[in-house]
């Protein structure tokens, strides 16, 4: 079973406009709600693919209930924690010329309630994948990660990890399956400008010495670059198209990883490049038959 964590789920309110001018009355062309969040659109499109998983994390307040009932809905298995205060929070994303996005704090998380989260994860086997990904509270961050991370390590299962600065960082002792950093993100990470193909992978490289067993590098319109500990390098290029909104594109990547190793005859990298484009080419997450298009392209 494929389990994902989402810290801090959202309701993503996206806003298409030709043009938004700041201090002024603006109108929308078009306006959609996606019920998500990193590890939640993970998993929707793990359900697209015909790949089951649950998704696990924290709700709150009206807000959540509605999360949580969008899910059920959709055929998606869920076992949110609901949080005593607060709301899950609302995103505004601007999709237009160029993109702009207004991301909410969200609720706070106390340890008790992490410690609900660990217990959920008592039934993992070494059979079973954990998707941890997304931002967490600050007063919880990187420790709740490490915790998380140590209990699938503790257990044998398989961790993927889709953060960013030292969420990520935080997780490399215990050894994690995958993570999947952006060129942006690792940059950071390296403390330096990554300007070619062989500057990213000397970075991602670097990951393994940490522990890491396979780092996906996201390159955008680029397609992707996989570097594995065993010291396989590839890179799989993006088929070209008009971008519509590139918000879930890096999660369609995990999903799409994940299920090129559930399904039997794609290249798992080539199915995440796939379905991180037909996210992006698109209004919504990637659906299998757009992915599968671009994939055999």
């Amino acid at each position: 079973m494929i389990y994902t964590i989402t810290f801090n789920p959202a309701i993503d309110y996206v806003i298409h406009a030709e043009n938004v001018v700041f201090g002024k009355t603006n109108r929308s062309s078009s306006e959609e709600i996606f019920f998500g969040g990193k590890g939640i659109n993970v998993s929707r499109v793990l359900h697209n693919f015909g790949v089951p998983s649950t998704a696990l994390g924290f709700a709150a307040g009206f807000t959540g209930r509605a999360l949580e009932e969008d899910l059920a809905s959709d055929g998606i298995a869920s076992e949110l924690i609901f949080l005593k205060n607060g709301n899950t929070r609302i995103n505004v994303k601007l999709s237009g010329i160029t993109e702009t996005e207004i991301n909410a704090a969200g609720p706070e998380i106390t340890e008790s309630d992490v410690e609900k989260l660990i217990e959920k994860l008592s039934v993992l086997t070494p059979a079973d994948t954990v998707v941890l990904s997304g931002s967490a509270p600050k007063n919880i961050g990187k420790a709740a990660y490490r915790k998380v991370a140590e209990t699938v390590k503790s257990m044998g299962a398989r961790l993927v990890v889709d953060a960013e600065g030292d969420l990520l960082t935080s997780v490399f002792d215990a050894g994690p399956y995958l993570v999947k950093p952006n060129r942006a993100e690792l940059e950071g990470i390296a403390g330096r400008e990554l300007l070619s193909d062989d500057d990213v992978v000397r970075a991602a490289e670097e990951l393994t010495v940490w522990g890491v067993q396979n780092v996906l590098v996201s390159l955008g319109g680029d397609g992707a670059i996989l570097v594995s500990r065993d010291g396989e390098v590839r890179k799989c290029a993006a088929k070209r198209g008009e971008v519509v909104s590139t918000v879930g594109s890096g999660d369609s990547m995990v999903a799409g990883f994940l299920a090129g190793e559930a399904l039997d005859g794609y290249d798992p990298l080539a199915l995440a490049v796939a379905a991180g484009s037909a996210t992006a080419f698109g209004t919504g997450l990637a659906t299998l038959a757009d992915t599968l298009r671009l994939y055999k392209e």
